[in-house]
């Protein structure tokens, strides 16, 4: 996800009894659902999670132990923009996004990418909708974009070669970990960059994307958008169109995992009923915490879990914290009204988006809902289908949680769920093993496909 102006702070709403009640309901209700856990039943509704630890939020030895646990993880995240200042601002993953003189402010890089214990980076080759038929002089069209973004994330892999080494497989991601360095993969953002080519998405495939988001904010012209469904000037297909369904069936014979973030209700479902493999959600959050069209419900988070996928929490805190995710809706509407308003002028733009968050602002969002989200998603689709997609980078510097204000943070997330009394094999899971999983069954059944095995079973 791309966000306008990522140093802005987050999308709030201005702080209210009700709101604060609200999140304090939801804190009450994980607490309470972490210490039901102690039965058999729950245990095995939650996917096998032990009973809270007593230890302490400071306690030293947890948290020694947890580093050491987070450092034999494959750690994945399958969401960073951090390819956007990369390629608009210059930026390279040698230099310190943290450095409070630096001109380029960022979440992500490689010192703190190494930091955070990460194994695998899916960078987002996000195509925003203004590049829908633009003109070769105004920098190529959606197409052009993701070509340019994805030489980007290739130059970087050049550049850092002690660093970064680029992944094709799940068993690529493995091996690179083991030896040290940081995998790196890709995934598209806006399905609008294959401009409506089967080619286009092949060729894509073979430059090293293993995922696509089969729409951004917008609806193109084979899949609706949760961004723009409620536009009546916009064409709708009522999820997706036979070529929509083309393209996910193609994505299952050439490898390439389907994400279902960003897409509206009834293209998910669409999705669900045409793909042969497992699919992602490579950024979206749990609705029933925080209502957000962003977000899956939990009918949907059901339907995942049979289809044999995972959900990736997206750490945005305009999706996580429900005080935020009304605001994060009409600062949409908002934002286009502004580009309309002033076309020439993104100062004023950002002048005025600024002013009226500053005026709402209720505060940062408390690290455990964030967790919260981790333990609804675990809790509703099983432990097997829960992982994370940060996106940072594609949301405001001051859009997260506190204590996952960048990505130097992951080995928190590693903390908190031993506090809540995960298991080790269950922590695994959550930050890489899922995803693992799901690119292997995903790897397999393209495998099938292009054998014939599958077309034989049908």
């Amino acid at each position: 996800m791309r966000i306008l102006l990522r140093s802005l702070p987050a999308f709030c709403l201005a702080a209210s009894v009700a709101g604060s009640g609200l999140v304090a309901t939801v804190e009450s209700r994980s607490a309470n659902r972490v210490q039901s856990k102690k039965s058999s039943s729950s245990k095995r509704a939650s996917g096998g999670r032990a009973s809270v630890s007593s230890k302490s939020n400071d306690d030293p030895a947890l948290r020694s132990r947890a580093e050491r646990l987070h450092r034999q993880s494959v750690v994945v995240d399958t969401h960073n923009d951090i390819t956007s200042p990369l390629i608009d601002d210059g930026f390279d993953l040698a230099m310190r996004g943290d450095d409070p003189k630096a001109k380029v402010k960022t979440h992500t890089d490689l010192r703190r990418m190494k930091a955070g214990g990460l194994g695998a980076e899916f960078f987002a080759v996000y195509v925003g909708k203004e590049f829908v038929n633009k003109k070769p002089s105004e920098g190529g069209g959606a197409a052009r974009r993701a070509l340019d973004v994805i030489d980007v994330v290739h130059e970087q892999i050049r550049r850092h070669p002690e660093s970064l080494e680029a992944a094709s497989t799940a068993a690529d991601i493995r091996r690179i970990v083991r030896g040290g360095k940081i995998a790196a993969l890709m995934g598209i953002e806006g399905g609008h960059a294959i401009e409506d080519s089967l080619r286009t998405l092949r060729m894509f495939y073979k430059l090293g994307v293993r995922y696509m988001t089969l729409t951004h904010t917008n609806t193109n012209d084979w899949a609706d958008s949760e961004g723009d469904i409620n536009n009546p000037n916009v064409v709708h297909h009522n999820g997706l169109t036979d070529f929509g369904k083309d393209v996910v069936r193609e994505m299952n014979r050439i490898g390439m995992m389907v994400d279902i973030s960003h897409v509206a209700d009834k293209t998910f479902y669409d999705v669900i009923a045409t793909t042969r493999a497992p699919v992602i959600a490579s950024h979206s959050s749990a609705r029933a915490i925080a209502n957000h069209p962003r977000n899956m419900s939990d009918e949907m988070l059901r339907a995942v879990a049979k289809n044999g996928g995972v959900v990736m929490v997206n750490f945005y805190d305009g999706f996580l914290d429900p005080r935020k995710a009304e605001l994060a809706l009409r600062s949409r509407a908002m934002e286009d009204e502004l580009k309309q308003k002033y076309p020439n002028d993104p100062k004023r733009v950002q002048e005025e988006i600024d002013a009226w968050r500053k005026a709402n602002d209720p505060g940062k969002t408390p690290l455990s809902v964030l967790m919260n989200h981790i333990d609804h998603i675990g809790k509703i689709a099983g432990i097997d289908h829960v992982g994370i997609g940060s996106d940072f980078d594609g949301v405001p510097l001051t859009g997260l949680p506190e204590g996952m204000e960048d990505i130097s943070k992951l080995p928190t997330i590693t903390f908190e769920l031993m506090k809540r009394g995960y298991s080790d094999g269950d922590i695994k899971k959550v930050l890489g093993e899922n995803l693992l999983r799901v690119m292997s069954q995903v790897e397999r059944v393209a495998s099938e496909m292009q054998s014939g095995k599958a077309a034989q079973r049908r």
